[in-house]
């Protein structure tokens, strides 16, 4: 997968606010839904809760919002990037349990501060694009069909019949391209601000390849960065 993977960053994002860390795994164990949290989250979970709100160092969780804001889009309220909101549920105490590799990715998210996207591979294909979201596009992102606006949010796109269709951001993905029961192969996109080193983008990106062999049981895993200019 690693030579047939491909993300575009679209030329309207340039000067792009983000990196990508676009991570990929294949032949995973069937994601079945956790009862336990792994070891690897039962520590990770102790630590956030005894440092609270941070845990995620303030000047993360600016830069983050700041790589979102965009005309309408003000990263905030329910539209605050994921790794937020699973910080607040490690504190809280209710920490969702999903799946191996939602797990993995819901790790890395919190433990790093920087939202990620998690797709079926199959579903989303090999060829991704990064862009901001257009003036009437959204999709459903749970079964009871929510949908959420994607006005100039950050987003990943898949290639579908000639086109590209919103698939991911760093709030919430959408329900066509989500782990399921059948996953065999996974895409992961991890966004970070533009300014951040792309050797700590790397350690986070080798870490969640390192989980999905450890935890998923992937037979093969690796990452790719996806660079811009601040």
């Amino acid at each position: 997968m690693r030579d047939k993977c491909v993300m575009e960053v679209d030329s309207s994002l340039a000067p792009t606010p983000a990196h990508a860390a676009v991570v990929w795994a294949e032949d995973v164990e069937p994601p079945c839904p956790t009862d336990v949290p792994p070891p690897f989250l039962v520590e990770l979970l102790r630590r956030a809760e005894a440092s609270g709100e941070a845990f995620i160092p303030q000047d993360v969780r600016a830069r983050v919002r700041r790589m979102l804001r965009f005309g309408k889009y003000h990263a905030s309220g329910r539209g605050k990037p994921a790794s937020e909101f699973l910080l607040h549920a490690a504190i809280s105490g209710v920490f969702p349990l999903i799946n191996g590799p939602v797990d993995v990715n819901n790790a890395i998210s919190l433990e790093s501060g920087f939202p990620g996207s998690l797709f079926d591979a199959a579903i989303s294909g090999p060829r991704l694009l990064l862009r901001r979201g257009r003036a009437g596009e959204s999709y459903a992102f749970n079964a009871s069909g929510q949908t959420i606006d994607l006005e100039d949010l950050l987003l990943v796109c898949r290639e579908s019949d000639s086109c590209w269709e919103p698939c991911g951001n760093p709030v919430k993905d959408s329900m066509v391209t989500k782990i399921r029961e059948t996953t065999e192969a996974i895409l992961a996109v991890l966004y970070v601000p533009a300014d951040e080193p792309p050797e700590t983008i790397e350690r986070w990106a080798s870490r969640y390849a390192g989980l999905l062999k450890s935890h998923c049981g992937a037979q093969r895993s690796g990452f790719d960065l996806v660079t811009g200019s601040v």
